[in-house]
Formats: structure tokens, sequence, C-alpha cells
């Protein structure tokens, strides 16, 4: 169940597959137990309140990034921005943490924002590996902001609360945005870029009046969870029939047309994450039959290391994974494993969600396999061989940021603790 994996994954076989074939193998020859419980604990994992949201917080992404909105939220940022040096890199962070906070997926905001800034952004004078960098590291802030796909996957598998991991996510994801803008003011300066304009009240008027159907979104629907008038997945129902009164009868950017073309695209996303979540079941299962969590666990508890130093240990072997797993694998698969380590430690599950999920958000960018680089790299053609020191230093600004939220719990937990 460790050699296996690992050869399949070398030989490039898709995660689910691997996690499938692994099982199979594994019951077969080494597990004790009948072939039925395959799909049985495959129907199991999908069998989830929390997984519901899934499919229409997906839908939603879709629906507001053809549909214009994506764009009147670039315009009201960059009409914030304007009289700040560096305004049009600052707007890329700003535009993908609103984004993020629609979408909740890291690949749909470089996507959606990338398409509309990368260019720009050239344009003023940043080089190609800057612009590329900034733009797939933006992209993993919507893998923190909520509503994030991430977060929902892990309340499901440690079995928390979504709508308290949403709310301990908003710190940490202002955080990271806050230490990108301020790492962007410095490079700006000491490269002498001057693309900023002058702020215009006129001009943040008539982009806020022009925005705020569009900025709406996340108001209405993370403000309902907060205040507890829907649960998350009815949040994620409003948000797609939000989206189409908004796209498709007031702007009028999206055709009806158009907007069965993004529900055939939110299909076959949700199929891919869902098939993942259905095999992550099963081996994770075996995994637990086997006793390999709580075997990890007393191997960990028996070092007597501090707690700081299991942590540093965890971030080091989850910045390993995400380099070469997607998030939702990588969740699926080690929280089984993990939870019951940092339980025996006792940490806050909410708060080692967080950290989890930055972790992973830091994978999506960071070389060789990182998710954003790839969408990021085929959008812009840029080569890897400029991508990747573009990258270097927006992973350096979130390592610290890893490291403020894994041993500064109150930044995770100071919300929930406010709103409790």
């Amino acid at each position: 169940m460790a050699v296996l994996p690992i050869a399949l994954l070398i030989l490039g076989f898709p995660i689910f597959t691997i996690l499938l074939v692994s099982s199979i193998v594994a019951m077969a020859t080494v597990i004790d137990m009948p072939v039925t419980l395959l799909h049985t604990k495959m129907f199991d994992s999908v069998d989830s309140l929390a997984l519901i949201s899934v499919p229409f917080f997906i839908f939603a992404g879709g629906i507001m990034a053809q549909g214009g909105i994506s764009q009147r939220i670039v315009d009201w940022v960059l009409s914030i921005m304007g009289g700040v040096r560096g305004s049009l890199a600052l707007t890329t962070v700003g535009t993908s943490t609103v984004f993020g906070a629609i979408s909740g997926s890291s690949p749909a905001t470089v996507a959606a924002v990338g398409g509309m800034l990368y260019t720009p952004l050239r344009e003023k004078g940043y080089e190609q590996s800057y612009a590329a960098g900034l733009i797939a590291s933006s992209g993993a802030i919507a893998s923190i902001i909520p509503p994030s796909i991430v977060m929902i996957l892990y309340g499901a598998s440690a079995e928390q609360s979504v709508s308290d991991l949403f709310i301990a996510g908003i710190l940490p994801g202002l955080l990271i945005a806050l230490l990108m803008a301020l790492y962007i003011t410095l490079y700006v300066r000491r490269r002498g870029i001057r693309e900023s304009g002058s702020f215009e009240l006129r001009r943040f008027g008539r982009a806020t009046w022009r925005g705020a159907l569009a900025l709406g979104t996340p108001v209405i629907v993370l403000g309902g969870i907060y205040l507890g008038a829907f649960s998350p997945t009815e949040a994620a129902g409003l948000a797609c029939l939000y989206g189409i009164i908004v796209a498709c009868v007031i702007y009028r950017a999206l055709t009806w047309k158009g907007l069965w073309g993004v529900a055939v695209e939110s299909v076959r996303l949700t199929a891919q994450v869902l098939i993942i979540v259905a095999a992550a079941g099963v081996f994770s299962h075996l995994l637990t039959v086997e006793g390999v969590p709580q075997s990890i666990a007393a191997t960990i508890q028996g070092l007597k290391a501090p707690d700081w130093a299991v942590l540093l240990v965890i971030n080091l072997f989850l910045l390993l994974i995400g380099c070469v797993l997607d998030p939702a694998s990588a969740i699926l698969v080690l929280t089984p494993i993990l939870v019951p380590i940092v339980r025996a430690l006792g940490i806050d599950l909410i708060h080692f969600g967080i950290i989890m999920t930055v972790n992973l958000s830091i994978g999506m960018f960071t070389p060789p396999f990182g998710l954003n680089i790839f969408v990021t790299q085929a959008m812009f053609k840029v080569p890897l061989s400029k991508l990747y020191p573009g990258l270097l230093p927006f992973i350096l600004v979130n390592l610290v940021a890893l490291l403020i939220v894994t041993y500064v719990p109150e930044l995770s937990l100071l919300l929930l603790r406010f709103m409790g």
C-alpha cells in the first residue's frame, strides 16, 4: 500500500486509478476483506451532506468567471488601488482574494484573473517570470478564503463543521494577501516600476456601482452562513441562483446556451473531484483497518518531541506532498492519518484544517507538479525555465505566512471565539 501507489504515480496514472488499483491489490493479496466492500465504501465516501455543496460552488464559480462578473471585480479593485505604486500587481492579489470568495477554486481564479491581468502587467513593465508567478501564486488564495472546496473536503473527512472552517479561514487568507502586497510594494520600488495612476472618487463610485451586484455574491453567501441563516450547502445553491440572475438576466453577459456550457463543464469537474473522494474513501478505510494512522501516531508520540517540532515535521511532509498531489486527493488521503496525531497533541482540529489548507495551497504553485503552474503555463505560454524563478519569492512569502498560521492558532480561532 506504499510502494504500489508511488510506482503508479511515477508512471503517470490518474490519482483515482492509483487509489483504486492499490486498494484492490491490497484486498486481494494482503488484507482479508470481501471485494463487495469496495463499492460499499465508495458509496459511503460520497454519501455526505457536506459534499453536496461541492458541485454547487463549482457551478457558481463557473458562472461568475464566464458571466462578466470577474471583470467588474477587477475594475473595482483597480479603482481602489489607483493611487498606489504597483497598483496593477496589487490589483492581481486583491482580485484573486475577492474572486476566491466567490469561486472557491484556485485554478479557476488563476484562469479568470490571469486572463484579464497578465497582458496589462507585461505592458506596464513587469517581467514575464514575475507576472506569471504573481498570477499563479495569487490564485492559491482562493483555496483559503471561504468558501473553499478544500475546506469542505477536510470538514467531511475530519467530521468538523464546514461553517467553522470557513470562518477560521478568513484571517489567514487575508494575512497571505497582506504579506504578498507588502512584498509587491518592496519589489516595485526596488525595480523602479511606476505604473500607478491616481485615486479618483468618481472612478471608484462608477466601478462600485457597476460591480455592486458582483460584489454582493460573497456578502450574501458568507454573510448568510455566518449569521446562521442557512448552511454552506444552502449557501452554495443560493450562489448558483444569484449568479444566474446576475450574469444571464441583469448583466446579460452569459447566454442561456453559454450557461449550459458552464453546467456541462461543472459536471465534468464535479465528477473529477467526487471520483477521487470515492477512491480515497476506500484507501483510507484500508489504512485505518491496518492500523497505519495509529502506528504513525504512536511512533511520533514515542519520540517525545515537543509539539512545535511535530507540527514542523507535519508541515514539511504536507509541503512535499502538495508538490505532487492535488489538494483534494491529499486532504482525503492524509486527513485520516494526521488527525489522530494532532488530536493526541491537543491541537484544535479546526486550526489544523487551516494549517493543512495553507500547506496544500502553497503546493498549488510549487514545482514540479503544482496545478496552478500548469494552468499558468498553458494560458500564457511561459517557459517553465522562466516561470519557476518567478514563483520562488512568492513561495517564500507564503512560507512565512504558514509559520504564522501554524504557531499562532489565535489567527485561525479568533473570529470563531468572537462569533461564538
